[in-house]
C-alpha cells in the first residue's frame, strides 16, 4: 500500500504542473467538447508511459553494475533539481483559455490530443525516465503497486481537470493557487532529492 500511496503523490506532484497538456483538457471541458474522449487519451497515455519506464528499466536493471546505478542515480538527482529549479523560478502569469466553439470531429480531437501528449517531451522525461528509474530498485510487485498508484494520480487528475473544468478555471488563472501547487511539488520533490542521495550513501 505504501508503495501505491508513493507512486500516486509522485505521479501528482508531476502532472500538477500547468503545461499545454493540461490547458488543452481545460479548454475542452470549458467547450464540453469531446471532454471523455480527451481526458481518457490522456489518462491511458500517462499509463502506458509508466509502465512502459517501469519495466525498461526493470529489464535493464539485471544489466547494471554500481556504476552505471550510480550514474542513473546522479542523474535523477540532477533531473529533480532542474525540476525544483524550474518551479521556484517560474512565476505564472494570467492564463487565457479559448472558449470559441467550433465544430470539430472527434478523430480531429484524438490527433490533436495524442500530439499535446506524445509530442510533449516533458512526458517522456517525466514518466518513462523519472518514473522508471525512481523505482529501479523495487521489487516488481513494489514496481506494479507504485506504477498503479502513478496512473491513479493521471486518472483522477485529468477527468477531474476535465469535467469539472467550468469550475477550477477561476482558480486555474489564479498565481496564488499556484504558488500554492508549487509549494507542494518543490517540498515533495526536495524530499525524494534527500531520498535518494540517502539510498546512494
Amino acid at each position: 500500500m505504501e508503495y501505491l500511496i508513493l507512486g500516486f503523490f509522485t505521479g501528482l506532484s508531476l502532472i500538477l504542473a500547468l503545461g499545454a497538456q493540461n490547458i488543452f483538457v481545460i479548454e475542452q471541458g470549458l467547450k464540453k467538447q469531446h471532454v471523455f474522449l480527451v481526458c481518457l487519451i490522456c489518462s491511458v497515455s500517462d499509463l502506458i508511459l509508466i509502465f512502459l519506464g517501469i519495466f525498461l528499466f526493470h529489464y535493464f536493471n539485471q544489466y547494471f553494475n554500481k556504476t552505471v546505478e550510480l550514474i542513473f542515480n546522479l542523474l535523477l538527482i540532477l533531473f529533480l533539481l532542474h525540476f525544483i529549479y524550474i518551479k521556484i523560478k517560474t512565476h505564472y502569469s494570467e492564463i487565457n483559455f479559448h472558449y470559441e466553439l467550433t465544430n470539430i470531429s472527434k478523430i480531429n480531437i484524438f490527433i490533436r490530443t495524442l500530439g499535446f501528449t506524445y509530442l510533449n517531451p516533458h512526458v517522456y522525461s517525466d514518466t518513462v525516465f523519472f518514473l522508471g528509474n525512481f523505482s529501479k530498485n523495487y521489487q516488481l510487485n513494489q514496481k506494479v503497486a507504485f506504477g498503479l498508484g502513478a496512473s491513479i494520480a493521471s486518472f483522477l487528475f485529468f477527468f477531474a481537470l476535465g469535467y469539472l473544468s467550468n469550475y477550477l478555471s477561476k482558480y486555474a488563472k489564479s498565481k496564488k493557487i499556484w504558488k500554492i501547487i508549487n509549494i507542494f511539488i518543490i517540498s515533495f520533490m526536495s524530499v525524494l532529492v534527500f531520498y535518494i542521495i540517502k539510498e546512494i550513501l
